[in-house]
Parts: structure tokens; sequence; C-alpha cells
């Protein structure tokens, strides 16, 4: 993948994001579409040698439009900064986890997990991590993990501002309702979400083995997007 040449023209839309500029620029815009696309493919076939479960998804299961919709935005920017793929094996639209791809400049990220889940799944999930405690710590408090994606509540995530590294995007001030306040291991109780994330630099994707260098993140992450998994799975 040719990461320069698509961070150069990220660039040019972020400076010039209106229709007349990027009707002239449409071959260009193609262009970088079918290389991160024709990336995106590679990575689904690394990431399958370690989750077959994803083996069937094309870049059309897992890739986002460029087009945003602006109806109810104050931002009527037609058009994406980024390119972002999400990898899951149910679907961009599933609840389930999965491992998403974000190529921006000055911004890119990885991300793995479930993002906003309904409330009712989310109390499953939390009753999962009280009954199997031990296991849900080995997974997210092994050495590589906290390394690359840190602890509960650590990080930002917003439009405006990323932090190098996160594990909960957001977190309640208290214990969830019909949960005890002095649980030890509250804080993995208080996430509203189980997703992980790190800024990665944009030139990781010119490496010729960027594929692999994020299955590394990946692989360590699987663990306990499994675990959520196993709990969303019942609802889907």
């Amino acid at each position: 993948m040719d990461a320069k040449r698509i961070v150069s023209f990220l660039t040019r839309v972020a400076q010039n994001n209106n229709r007349p500029w990027f009707q002239e620029h449409k071959a260009e815009f193609e262009a970088c579409k079918a290389d991160f696309e024709a990336g995106i493919t590679q990575l689904i076939a690394t990431l399958a040698t370690m989750d077959p479960e994803v083996a069937h998804l094309t870049v059309r299961d897992c890739c986002y439009r460029f087009y945003r919709d602006t109806r109810f935005s104050a931002d009527k920017s037609p058009y994406k900064r980024h390119f972002g793929a999400y990898i899951c094996a149910h679907g961009r639209k599933a609840l389930r986890g999965g491992y998403y791809v974000h190529l921006q400049p000055g911004h890119s990220f990885i991300a793995v997990g479930s993002y906003w889940l309904p409330t009712h799944i989310l109390t499953s999930c939390r009753n999962e991590i009280m009954g199997n405690i031990d296991q849900w710590r080995r997974a997210v408090e092994a050495g590589e993990f906290v390394k690359f994606f840190g602890y509960p509540g650590n990080g930002v995530m917003t439009d405006d501002e990323l932090s190098a590294k996160g594990f909960g995007i957001a977190m309640l001030k208290t214990a969830p309702k019909g949960f005890p306040r002095d649980y030890e291991y509250i804080d993995y109780l208080r996430m509203k979400d189980y997703c992980c994330w790190m800024r990665v630099p944009d030139t990781l994707f010119d490496a010729p083995d960027w594929q692999r260098q994020l299955l590394r993140y990946f692989r360590v992450a699987k663990p306990m997007m499994d675990f959520i998994n196993a709990v969303v799975d019942d609802y889907e």
C-alpha cells in the first residue's frame, strides 16, 4: 500500500473539503481507495491465519464509505478525512467485536473490541467478568496488553483528541446499577464499552510487512475481544 500517496491525498482533502475540488481529483481518490482496499484484502488474509472466522470477508464487508452523512451534523464537510475498515466476522454493523484500521494524516490508529454495547448486553458482560475474573484478568492484565493499550479509562478518544493508547472509551463515574461499589475490580465493570486502541505512525502502512505488524497488536487484544464476543454472540 502506498501510504505516502494516500496521506498526501487525505491531507489535501482536509484542506479542500468541497465537491468542486473533489470532482477535479476524483481519479486520484479512486486510485487511493483501490490501494487502501487492496491492503485491507491482504490484511484480512493475514488476520485469517490467526482468526479463521474473518476469512470469508471482503472489502465490501469491511470498508466504510468516504462520503459523510451531514444531515445531523454541524460540520457540513462532504468527505471524511480518513480511510477506515472494520474487520468483523459478522459485518460492520454487528455488535460483535472486531478489528478496526484508521488511516488519517497524523491520527492513524488501530482498535479492537466492541463499541457502545446496549445496556442489557453490557450487564451480561459485567456479570461474566465477575463470574470469570481470573480469565478476564489474564486477558487484560498481561504484560503486552497493558504495554500496548493500558488500563481501563487511561485514554481519550474523541473527534478532537486521541491519546496514544487506551482501554475503554467511556467509563461510568460509579459502579453500574445492581453491582457492588466495593468490588475489587470495579473499574472493569464501570466500562461502557470493551474497546482498546493504540495510535500508530502513518509510516507503518508503508512498511512491507505492515499487516504482520498489526497482527502482533491484534493477537494481544484478541483474548479480551473473544471473552466479550462470547457474551455478545448470545444476543446476535
